[in-house]
Parts: structure tokens; sequence; C-alpha cells
């Protein structure tokens, strides 16, 4: 493993530089979330980051690229995803091309050669070629342990994939290396800021949680939701933003089968923006209703309740 120091003038120096950070970025981060960047970057190890959908795991990697000015490279998993497209795979047809400019040149390679193993010897030189760098193509791992300066790696949904690409992962992790046997071992010279992604569709395996620092982000409460949104909904109205959030929260709260995320929650504020709204009425959050939910039995369990939750937003935002 690399053992330089994370980055040069590194801006990670401390968490609370971390939030800071990210805060510029358009992330509102918590003190956690913080601490796990910082701790991920001076440990060298990469960062299983869990929770419900919609809560900025993936928009977590983006904001760390773009305020460190990195590169984000990201590999979306999904069931059957192997190692050509997540590492590497050669390149077919300029080998293919080679191999038929190098028939028409043939005399000209093998020259006075005066036996067949004269030939072959000259011909060996160029058989070598065949499996060499320029006929390379990187995927996203490699691509990340070749970026000189490093790099953000996203590898979103690991839950998604096999078992099998799961272990297949455990070098790269470990070593920030891989290798390739007809080249030999590629090992990055900036190991990259590695945030792997789970909505705990299904039990990932120890070997791979032991390798990386463990971090759940959960719904927010309600006073950093309202940070999250005034920072991604600017000019919002804060009375509104106060009914908003109280709203998505008491949602939160019901018997539904998909709870609102808070991306979702942020989508509704830019609706209610739109619509140039100020205060949460029944009919006004009936009719958007389906911004923050998405099946019909959640709308149908939570307009029986439209009433009381619109009128405690409006209380808890001190309207009433």
């Amino acid at each position: 493993m690399n053992d330089a120091p994370p980055h040069g003038d590194t801006p990670l120096r401390s968490i609370d530089a971390v939030e800071h950070g990210l805060s510029q970025a358009g992330y509102i981060a918590s003190r956690q979330i913080s601490t796990a960047i910082y701790m991920a970057q001076h440990l060298r190890k990469p960062i299983l980051v869990e929770g419900p959908a919609g809560v900025g795991k993936t928009e977590l990697a983006k904001s760390v690229a773009t305020w460190l000015k990195l590169p984000l490279i990201r590999m979306q998993c999904y069931e059957g995803l192997d190692e050509s497209k997540a590492l590497y795979e050669w390149k077919y047809g300029k080998q293919l091309l080679y191999t038929q400019i190098l028939k028409d040149k043939i005399n000209a390679v093998i020259g006075d050669a005066d036996n067949l193993t004269t030939a072959l010897d000259k011909l060996h030189a160029f058989g070598d070629v065949f499996f060499s760098p320029q006929f390379l193509e990187p995927r996203p791992l490699l691509r990340s342990l070749q970026e000189p300066g490093g790099s953000v790696l996203l590898i979103d949904e690991i839950d998604k994939s096999d078992q099998e690409f799961e272990a297949f992962l455990l070098e790269i992790l470990s070593d920030y290396q891989v290798t390739i046997p007809e080249i030999g071992t590629i090992g990055a010279s900036v190991p990259p800021i590695v945030l792997l992604t789970s909505n705990s569709t299904r039990d990932l395996g120890d070997a791979l949680k032991r390798r990386c620092l463990h971090l759940h982000i959960g719904f927010p409460d309600d006073r950093l939701e309202a940070r999250i949104i005034a920072s991604r909904v600017p000019g919002i109205d804060a009375s509104l933003l106060k009914q908003l959030v109280s709203f998505a929260q008491a949602l939160r709260g019901l018997d539904l089968k998909k709870v609102p995320s808070v991306s979702e929650t942020i989508d509704w504020a830019r609706i209610l923006l739109l619509l140039h709204a100020s205060v949460l009425e029944v009919d006004l959050v009936r009719d958007t209703l389906n911004v923050l939910l998405k099946f019909e039995a959640d709308i149908e369990a939570a307009d029986r309740q439209l009433a009381g939750l619109t009128h405690k937003a409006r209380q808890d935002a001190g309207l009433t």
C-alpha cells in the first residue's frame, strides 16, 4: 500500500475542515459523516455507506469529489457484473486490426530468416504487443488506480452485485492494486478515496465489511433536514421550510410502504416554491403528495390524515 501523505497539501486536515468543505460543495454533513471521511482518507480505508435510498449516499461521493477537485469515477453495480466490466478488457477490434496489418507485412517481419525457428523467434517479439497497455481498455476500477493525482471511486449499490464480485474487490480494496496476468501488477500512486453504497437489499460478506469503515446514513432529524433543504432550495421561506420539514417528519412516522426520502422532500420544496406556496393547505398537499409518496396505497393512507398532519405542520411553524 502507498504510504504517502493524503493528497499532499490536503484540505482534510481536521474533521471541522471536512464538514466545512462539504458544505461548500453543497452537502450538509453530520459530524458522523465528516468524521468517516476524515478517517477514511488518513487511514487509507474505503467506507461502506449504508442506509435507505435517497438519504444522500451517492451525493456524498459526488460532493467529496467536487470539494477536493478530484475526478469522480462511478461504477454502478448490478447482478452479473464481472471483471471485464469493472476492471478492464482487451480492445479486440484494435488487436484484430493489428493482426491484419501484421499479416500483410509478414514477409518484411520475417525478413531473411532461413529456418522456422528463426522466423518464430522474430514473430514472438510481436506476440507480446497484443497484450500490452496500448490494447488495454480500463474500466472504472482500473481507471481509479491510474489517476495520477487520485480520484473518488464510487462503487454504487454494491448489494446488487454477486458475492463473487465482492471477493474480486478484496485485493483492490486492501492494497489499491490489481494484477493483470499479461502485464503484471498495477498499483495506485495515489490511492483513491473509495465509497461503497448499499441499500441493504442483501447482507454483505464479513470479509468486505472488515476492509471498510462503516457509515450509516439514516433519515435526518428536523434541524438537519431543514439545513439540507435550505442549502439545496435557496430562497425558500423560513416558515414554509419549517412546515414542510414537520410534515415530512410526521409522514415518516406513518405505516407506509416507502417513507419519503430526503431527496423527495427537496423535490417537494422546489415544487412548493414553484407554486408560490406560503402555507401548507390540505388541498395543496393533496395535489402534490405524489412527489413525496410513490405508492397509491401510501397516498391513500396519508390522505386520511392530511387535516391533522397539515395542522400540526402549521402549528410547529408557529402559524396557529
